[in-house]
């Protein structure tokens, strides 16, 4: 008597063969899977045939996927960036289409992946696919907030995008993206979150169980552990630039003197323009919030609303321009420039607050005194 058996797909690889099979090339979930015998035997001579029922079952779903960090070291950013970027990847090694879900967070850690430990946070922490696939977070465009229909073996770029404080002192911020596996099949449409098969439950032939395969002991610091369905990689931002170039230069121009000269004298009763200069030689970080404070000089007396902000111009010609002039109250409801000045009567100070000057950049302030 001799058995054949006849099959619609076979399935027979060896778990190491398995583990090294990419998963395009695994045998997809779902994917009914029938086997028949056929019997031949002989009665007096008689050669004779049957087959068997048929065995069946269906594929199920080995849940595996990777997150890495897709960049060297931290990001380096300055204190008060907007729309700071991390980046990571995400692969599917799922045999079939997965929808991910994506976590981005940060916590007060040192994982020994930067020398630094993280004392600041960023605000308004969020993640976003790489949609148009050109490795750039690109705002407007990148705007999807889960990893929708990725095929096996495929793979995308995603972006934990953030806002940098403006806090003193700030050096190191540590973030992660927390990957969570979810139901694909239907493209425009998040899916929920895979919820595992028991293994300890006897598989039913019919079913597609869910077995969740994956490996997370990189995340295993933050309470991430393997085949849970959910992945975690590291990544971070550096402040590198606590301090920048910045200088101020001041000269003093007599304008007039009264008596009408043409190249006019520091007498009693001239005009006098102070000018003061900020230039930042930093060119890859600005300065923020500069304030300019001096103190009128004795044997010199102010000259009201003669505060001025703006461009610099040329040295010995024009200290200011393209400015606005500012008025000598501290009151700065009503201000829509940008720049605000005051006069202190009492202190007699010039305070000129010009804002951010940026790198490479620069601004001038002046004023006007009289000689006494």
């Amino acid at each position: 008597m001799a058995v054949l058996l006849a099959g619609t797909a076979l399935a027979g690889l060896a778990g190491a063969a398995q583990a090294q099979t990419a998963a395009a090339q695994l045998t997809t979930a779902g994917t009914r899977i029938d086997n028949t015998a056929s019997v031949t035997y002989s009665v007096n001579g008689t050669n004779q045939s049957t087959t068997s029922t048929t065995a069946s079952f269906v594929v199920d779903k080995k849940v595996n996927f990777t997150v890495v960090t897709a960049q060297t070291g931290p990001t380096q950013v300055n204190l008060g960036d907007q729309n700071a970027v991390t980046t990571f990847r995400v692969t599917n090694l799922t045999n079939d289409v997965q929808d991910f879900l994506l976590d981005p967070d940060q916590q007060n850690i040192s994982l020994g992946l930067f020398p630094g430990s993280d004392n600041f946070d960023l605000t308004s922490l969020r993640a976003y696919v790489d949609s148009n696939g050109n490795g750039r977070y690109d705002a407007g465009v990148d705007t999807q907030t889960w990893i929708d229909e990725l095929a096996p073996d495929a793979s995308v770029t995603v972006f934990i995008v953030g806002n940098v404080p403006n806090q003193a002192g700030a050096q190191y911020a540590y973030d992660s993206l927390r990957v969570v596996a979810a139901a694909g099949g239907q493209s425009g449409t998040q899916g929920s979150a895979l919820i595992a098969t028991d293994l300890n439950l006897n598989g039913a032939d019919g079913t597609v169980d869910i077995v969740f395969a994956d490996d997370d002991s990189d995340g295993a610091l933050l309470g991430d552990i393997a085949r849970n369905g959910q992945g975690r990689a590291y990544s971070g931002y550096f402040v590198a630039i606590n301090n920048v170039a910045l200088s101020v230069a001041k000269s003093a121009r007599v304008l007039a003197d009264g008596l009408g000269s043409a190249n006019p004298k520091a007498i009693p009763g001239a005009t006098v323009e102070y000018c003061l200069r900020v230039s930042n030689a930093t060119l890859n970080a600005s300065a923020n919030g500069v304030t300019l404070n001096d103190v009128v000089p004795a044997h010199t007396t102010y000259v009201p609303g003669s505060i001025s902000i703006g461009t610099p111009g040329a040295l010995g010609i024009a200290c200011v321009v393209n400015g606005s002039t500012e008025d000598d109250d501290s009151d700065d409801a009503t201000e829509t420039d940008g720049v605000t000045a005051s006069f202190d009567g009492v202190a007699k100070k010039v305070v000129a607050n010009v804002g951010t000057v940026s790198g490479g950049g620069s601004v001038a302030a002046s004023f006007k005194v009289t000689i006494d």
